[in-house]
């Protein structure tokens, strides 16, 4: 989430210096909801007091409303299409959720 978290955070940062302000949160989608609470939430428990400094950095944008966590089943992560192989029924599922086309297609 944190590596992820940086690249709307410099977007934002370079749009402010473009003169183009906006004061609503940016949404980060994750299919991990154990990473999702122990961003969210700021006590610390004896299971995450070893954390990476990583997860403070996403904690801290979460809690300044920088960027707002949203749920993402791993059954719809876009980002698979890319990343991992798939069945061809989720894959053309997917690709039709991008809106990508088959030029090729005679139809």
């Amino acid at each position: 989430m944190a590596s992820t978290a940086c690249e709307p955070i410099w977007l934002k940062g370079l749009l402010c210096d473009l003169g183009v302000f906006t004061t609503h949160p940016m949404s980060l989608f994750c299919d991990n909801q154990a990473a999702m609470h122990i961003a969210s939430n700021p006590v610390f428990h004896e299971r995450t007091k070893h954390i990476e400094v990583d997860c403070h950095y996403v904690r801290e944008q979460v809690r300044s409303q920088v960027i707002q966590t949203h749920y993402t089943r791993s059954f719809d992560q876009l980002a698979d299409v890319f990343t991992k192989p798939l069945a061809s029924h989720q894959f053309q599922r997917l690709l039709s959720k991008l809106g990508s086309i088959n030029l090729l297609d005679p139809a």
